[in-house]
């Protein structure tokens, strides 16, 4: 039974779009094995599968502190390695998610928080956004995609700086090295998220899936594989009604 400690997702529809609410604001949305269980379940949900684009939020005060490590301190690594293949998969499900993703964020951005902004496709922030990787004060790295998401939109020499050094950065810092899309005015980070969603939840639903998988391939691929990818995703679109 959740509660106040434990947290939930909450997950609703406006419109075409649907809303997921993490909800754990007495441990500023921490996220827990629990937390992301019912994020990964929230996911999965119909109200998400029957939508055409998805908005992540953590409310009106905070986005995410990030992952709650204690309870990973004393698994072991076969524990660990459990914990990838379950409850901590839900980064890349959000990653792998057909129809576009949007977070709106405010407050803390933090480690896993961060991490989980970093899975959705665009990002929105106010100017109370705090973002940062903490987990070298810790004596951990980033574990849920973070190093590699960073590094790809920051470059090798920013994303060093940021997670060897756990530096904290605002809103200007995030939007100027392109961690996030758009600065929204005070307290209206969920609303521009959404008007972006429905923007996004008007185009076609097939086309906007494939030129994911093909921006998600892209990154990695050689020039002539990423062009012929390209290519062929084209073709296979040509015919198909928008």
């Amino acid at each position: 039974m959740p509660t106040e400690n434990t947290g939930t997702v909450d997950v609703r529809r406006d419109g075409d779009v649907a809303v997921v609410t993490l909800r754990r604001e007495q441990k500023r949305n921490a996220l827990s094995t629990y937390m992301e269980a019912a994020l990964l379940a929230a996911l999965g949900s119909p109200e998400v599968k029957s939508s055409r684009a998805v908005v992540v939020t953590g409310g009106d005060s905070v986005f995410s502190a990030g992952a709650d490590v204690t309870e990973l301190r004393e698994m072991t690594p076969e524990a660990i390695a459990e914990y990838y293949r379950t409850s901590g998969s839900v980064y890349e499900a959000l990653a792998a998610l057909p129809q576009p993703t949007v977070s709106a964020i405010t407050g803390y951005c933090l480690g896993g928080g961060l991490e989980l902004a970093l899975a959705t496709d665009i990002r929105v922030a106010d100017p109370a956004a705090v973002f940062g990787f903490p987990e070298i004060g810790i004596g951990i790295l980033p574990s849920s995609g973070g190093v590699t998401r960073i590094t790809r939109i920051v470059g090798a020499g920013r994303a060093r700086d940021l997670v060897l050094r756990g530096r904290r950065f605002d809103h200007a810092d995030a939007e100027r090295w392109g961690v996030v899309s758009e600065i929204a005015p005070p307290a209206e980070h969920v609303k521009q998220a959404l008007s972006i969603a429905h923007e996004l939840a008007a185009y076609s639903p097939l086309a906007l899936s494939i030129t994911k998988q093909v921006l998600d391939v892209s990154a990695d691929a050689p020039h002539h594989a990423s062009l012929l990818l390209e290519q062929l995703a084209y073709s296979a679109l040509n015919k198909t009604t928008p």
